[in-house]
């Protein structure tokens, strides 16, 4: 089942369509690679994507312990490596936000975040430097 529309727009810039919600994304390319960074790369949602991911499935797991973690937020740094053109590490900063949590609902979420299908899914050579405050 196609679930998006992904459509070149000229000038290494892609719209992308989410057919469900009819929601839109816009990509270009990076100044560092011949484009005007105007809006988020490819590269750049992927590193997006985990730390998406990982407070999403945070979020599933506080619900289900009756947990606030609205708030709580990530930096995001992705690692280029030059020839050839890849990311080789996405550093993650996960700063708690929302009720103070113990150290042991922190492991709890910390593992949760673990498990969520975007970090499952990078291959393991993807460096993934995740660090919490």
């Amino acid at each position: 089942m196609t679930i998006m529309h992904v459509e070149y727009q000229g000038k290494l810039r892609t719209r992308a369509l989410h057919i469900d919600s009819g929601a839109q994304l816009l990509t270009d390319a990076p100044k560092d690679n011949n484009g005007e960074g105007q809006a988020f790369s490819p590269t750049d949602l992927l590193a997006t994507s985990l730390a998406s991911c990982m407070l999403t499935i945070m979020g599933i797991k506080a619900r289900a312990l009756d947990l606030d973690i609205a708030g709580t937020r990530c930096e995001v740094e992705k690692i280029m490596q030059p020839s050839p053109r890849k990311v080789v590490e996405i550093k993650v900063k996960v700063t708690w936000g929302g009720q103070a949590l113990s150290a042991e609902q922190k492991a709890v979420l910390e593992q949760a975040a673990l498990t969520c299908p975007v970090f499952l899914s990078l291959d393991p050579a993807l460096k993934k430097t995740l660090s919490w405050e």
